[in-house]
């Protein structure tokens, strides 16, 4: 017998029911129940007890493998004790000083010498400031005020961002040559969609000619390498290469955001690219869990923060404890760790799709290294090659059944169709997550 959405729904209201009920007492006190929109996973949020190792208990009393790990950032796990060890020595040399401390130093250091493109860092406390950072350091180092980004890429949640990252498909438009800027919310004015330039992911063709029609205009051109809030889409290496030629030729800087993709290897993503941006954005993992943004560039970039041409000040700017957690955490991040995430992301992969093939099921699993994410299509052999493949090849139904049905079966993905996988996950742990999606998607479908 089919399991349809409404079977799921019944279960995922009946296991995680006192999440239900905490949702509702939350209402009254908190806007949406939480203050954050991305926890939104079918009817209401489940909620945590504590959280160890790969896994979190929720307050129903279920064991969950986590692949959502805070959304990427607790690569490490929960309650990592060499990271919890730094959080706690910190503590007791006092974490909330209005002074420069020696662990900003030593984590800017680290992350400078990995990444070959960032000679110079300046921290935030998220990655959505950083991101507001960045386009700030790109205004002045240029003199121009526009920046053009992907539709369907995400980079905070502050106004000059804040636009088609998860636009609505019915007022999109198909003229991708003139895309509208959706804001993501309301209260944005409208005067900041003038400064935003939408472009298509690996359209290198309507990307260049939007590039050069603006090119007296724009700051910068900011792109993730793989996006993720938007629905995981990986940029073609061809499209990135290209887009450094262009900007560079126009004198525009070009700033990859990895928040999410710092991840993938210790030079970040774009070693995988051999690509050097003019600037970098990043957070989540490089703190630790504590929350901690960044911007980092080439020195002469960056040097317009350092002559007081751009100001970016705050009371929690470069803090103690989220630097001491990044430092701990990136010890622990080398060329060993990377393999064992990456080789787990690719088990994943290929076991999957090549079940899926098999059996003649539109399911895939795509993505690289260890954030991956997975698609309904509504036919066989269809792939996610932009946001808008969403739109039009990925059943929205049958991805909220599987992601209600695997909760209520012990994984925790994100609801959206993301995978994070993180290095305390066993190779048991893989087999079970393979095998059980195999049995929700065979029910699924029969």
């Amino acid at each position: 017998m089919t399991l349809t959405y409404e079977e799921s729904l019944e279960h995922y209201l009946n296991t995680f029911k006192k999440s239900g009920e905490m949702s509702l007492r939350a209402s009254k006190y908190i806007p949406g129940s939480y203050s954050r929109r991305s926890f939104n996973y079918g009817p209401h949020a489940i909620y945590v007890d504590k959280a160890e190792g790969a896994y979190v208990y929720t307050v129903d009393g279920k064991k969950l493998l986590d692949f959502n790990n805070n959304f990427t950032v607790s690569i490490l796990g929960y309650q990592n004790k060499e990271v919890d060890q730094a959080i706690i020595d910190t503590m007791k040399k006092g974490y909330s000083i209005g002074n420069p401390t020696e662990e900003e130093i030593e984590l800017a250091k680290m992350i400078c010498e990995r990444i070959d493109s960032i000679e110079k860092v300046k921290f935030f406390c998220s990655a959505s400031e950083a991101c507001v950072g960045a386009l700030r350091i790109a205004r002045a180092y240029t003199g121009r005020d526009k920046v053009a980004k992907m539709e369907g890429g995400y980079h905070g949640f502050l106004d000059d961002f804040s636009f088609s990252a998860h636009p609505d498909a019915a007022k999109a438009g198909d003229d991708l040559e003139h895309i509208v800027p959706l804001p993501e919310s309301e209260g944005i004015p409208a005067n900041r969609a003038e400064d935003v330039i939408l472009l298509t992911q690996n359209n290198i063709e309507v990307s260049e000619k939007l590039i050069r029609e603006h090119a007296d205009e724009l700051a910068c051109v900011v792109m993730e390498l793989q996006s993720g809030s938007g629905g995981i889409v990986t940029l073609d290496p061809e499209f990135v290469k290209r887009i450094r030629e262009v900007t560079r030729e126009l004198g525009i800087l070009l700033i990859f955001d990895e928040t999410i993709m710092i991840r993938a290897y210790k030079g970040g993503f774009q070693s995988k690219y051999n690509v050097k941006p003019d600037l970098t954005i990043s957070g989540k993992t490089i703190g630790g869990g504590i929350p901690l943004g960044m911007v980092g560039g080439s020195a002469e970039v960056m040097d317009v923060a350092a002559r007081n041409e751009v100001q970016m000040s705050g009371t929690h700017h470069g803090h103690r404890l989220a630097c001491a957690a990044g430092i701990a955490t990136l010890k622990q991040l080398d060329d060993a760790a990377y393999e064992r995430l990456n080789g787990m992301g690719d088990r994943i992969k290929k076991e999957l799709n090549t079940w899926a093939l098999k059996e003649k099921i539109p399911f895939i699993v795509f993505g690289e290294s260890s954030v991956l994410g997975y698609a309904f299509t509504r036919e066989m052999g269809q792939r996610i090659h932009t946001h808008r493949d969403y739109w039009t090849k990925s059943d929205g139904q049958k991805m909220q059944t599987f992601a209600l049905e695997i909760a209520v079966r012990g994984f925790l993905p994100v609801h959206r169709g993301q995978l994070g996988l993180t290095l305390p996950m066993s190779d048991q742990d893989i087999t079970d997550f393979i095998e059980t999606t195999k049995d929700i998607v065979k029910e699924m479908y029969s």
